[in-house]
Order: structure tokens, then sequence, then C-alpha cells
């Protein structure tokens, strides 16, 4: 978290996400799909969902405000993209993820864990953009001139602290995934690098770090190893094995874990309570524990574009366009409401039935 905060301060994320737009070479209906590269590129290398889309969502609702792009299909893309990217194990909600399974006898699963949150949020966010007016913006064929609609500086090369910075983030990515190296310990080199190299503002940085979602998630991992030894988990699964069959687990479990979410943290709430009941749900119902595993996963994040939650708040909070914001909330809502029963099927069918 501290190297990413870095990389916010000293302008580097911001730079490469105005860059990228160039990517859409001037097709309209490509900018959120690029916007959708860019965020889960951002929250794959590190950053995670939250402190991806807080670094991409001005970006992105900026170029939908100024290009005519649809402000609910850009909260889409750039939404679900962070939550694609969340579960890479150098992110912090793959870190914690991968700590609770393991603890839930899941062992070495970690890029499995990505993948599959990846291929189900990747496949509801193009579908939800395609189906949802996406598909309409690039058959329109409009093309926009970006050096006339985007302002200048958007557009300005990168200097060599931001280049320097691109390439330490590389070399830590490079590290954990060729060379195991603990990600804890490539990142406080990095750290080390940039700030002894003034690259980046280790003060400034240090200011920016969520320390209550720290502190938060700390405190309820504390809370479930006390629901644990009083027999708490074991109510949880006294109830979720009542509701299902071996075939039906992996969507009702999404089902519930998307509930629980829609009004509180993913990361901080419904995956330290529904993970330790894996090996209980597992045994009893003679079901796979990877498959349930994900659908909590995949589940919980899904209903997270909704604007009760933090992506979604933030794509809305970043939002300063014409369209009606009342009717903007009103989607978005439906929209992440909805993702409990989408994420139940998705999970049962990707989980589930396959």
């Amino acid at each position: 978290m501290v190297l990413f905060a870095q990389a916010q301060v000293n302008g580097t994320l911001n730079k490469l996400a105005r860059h990228g737009i160039r990517l859409a070479r001037g097709n309209l209906g490509m900018v959120p799909i690029v916007f959708f590269g860019l965020t889960l590129a951002i929250a794959v290398m590190g950053a995670g969902n939250i402190a991806g889309i807080a670094l991409m969502a001005p970006v992105a609702m900026a170029a939908a405000s100024r290009l005519g792009i649809s402000a609910f299909l850009m909260t889409i893309m750039v939404g679900n993209a962070a939550n694609a990217g969340a579960y890479s194990p150098v992110a912090p909600t793959g870190v914690v993820a991968n700590e609770l399974m393991i603890r839930a006898g899941i062992v070495g699963q970690q890029w499995h864990t990505f993948w599959n949150t990846f291929i189900a949020q990747t496949f509801v966010a193009f579908a939800g953009y395609f189906l949802l007016g996406g598909t309409a913006l690039l058959l329109r064929g409009k093309r926009v001139d970006l050096h006339a609609d985007l302002p200048a500086e958007d557009l300005a090369p990168f200097t060599a602290p931001k280049w320097l910075t691109l390439g330490v983030l590389g070399l830590v990515l490079v590290a954990v995934i060729v060379f195991r190296v603990e990600v804890v310990v490539a990142a406080f080199v990095a750290v080390a690098v940039l700030a002894l190299t003034r690259a980046a503002a280790p003060d400034a940085a240090i200011k920016v770090v969520p320390w209550s979602t720290i502190l938060m998630v700390c405190g309820v991992s504390t809370l479930i190893s006390v629901l644990e030894k009083t027999g708490g988990v074991e109510v949880i699964v006294d109830g979720l094995v009542r509701l299902s069959t071996p075939q039906t687990v992996t969507g009702i479990v999404a089902f519930v874990a998307g509930l629980v979410s829609a009004y509180s943290s993913t990361v901080g709430v419904v995956l330290p309570t529904f993970l330790p009941t894996v090996p209980g749900l597992a045994e009893r119902l003679g079901a796979d524990p990877m498959a349930i595993a994900s659908a909590i996963n995949v589940g919980g994040h899904l209903v997270d574009v909704s604007p009760l939650s933090t992506i979604g708040a933030i794509c809305l909070a970043a939002y300063t366009g014409t369209e009606d914001r009342q009717v903007l909330f009103n989607k978005v809502l439906a929209w992440g409401l909805s993702m409990a029963v989408v994420g139940a099927g998705v999970c049962w069918v990707f989980f589930g039935v396959l």
C-alpha cells in the first residue's frame, strides 16, 4: 500500500491512465474498454480494487464527461475491472483472501483464485457493457480527436521519476511472480529505492495510505477468530447446510455473500466471515472446497459497483458531467443490487455446474 501510495503522490499512475486513452485511437466505443484494461492492470500490479478505483475513477469519469460517453457504462467497466484484479496475489485483497484460505485448508491456490475471479468479473463487465449500450457505441463508429478533446497535460510525456516508478513496479512484479520473492520484502525494497532516489515523497505517501481500512481488516479478523473459538462459524455453516445441496451450494453462498457485501466491506467483513465456513460446508455437503471459496470471493465482490459500496461511490463522486446524478445513482444502484442474483447464477454455472 505504501508503494502504490508513492506511485500515486508522484503522479505516475495518473499519467499512465491519461496516456492510456491513446490506445483507443479515437474510437469512442473503445475508450471504456481501454479503461477496463488500465484499471485491471493497476489493480493486478498490487494496488488492488479500492486503490485502483481511487486512482482511475477520476480520470475515467472525466473522460466520459468530456467525450460524451455514458457515465453508467464507464462505471460498470472500471468498477468491475478493479474487482477483476482484486485477487492478484500481490494485491491487498488477494493477500487477505489467500491467508484466510490457507487457514481453511486451501493451500497454493493464489493464481487459481485470481483467474476464477478475473474470468467471472470480466464476463459480467463485458456482458453488461455490450447489452446496455456499448454495442451501439462501437457500431456507431464515432471518432474523436484526442488532442482537441483532452487537456494538453493529459498527453504530456513521462518524466524521469515517473519512468523510474514504473520500472520499480515492474521489477516488483517480476520478483514476486518469477522469483517467488515475498511480496512484503519486494515492496519494502521498492519503497526504499523510490524514497532514496527522491522519485516519490515518503511522507506524502504515508499520509494517503488507507490506515482506517487496514485497522478495520485487522479488527474484524480478530473478531472472526473469537467467532471461531466460540462456535459462531458452525452456526453459520449449519444455516447454509440447511439451505444448500452439493449442486446449489456455490450459488447460495454467492447470493448470501453478495447480500451481506452490499451493505458492508467485502475484504473486511464478508471474506473473514464466510471463508472460514468452507471446510465445514465442503465436508458436510461433499462439495469442492475451492468451488465454494471461489463463489464467496466472486459473489462478495460483484455487488461492489453499487453506490452503497466504496467502488460505486467513488465512481459517482468522481463524475462531474451533465448527466442527471439521481438517474445515474439509480442505474448504478439497480446494477449493484442485481449482482447478488447475477452473481449467484454466475457462480452456480462457473463453479457448480461446470
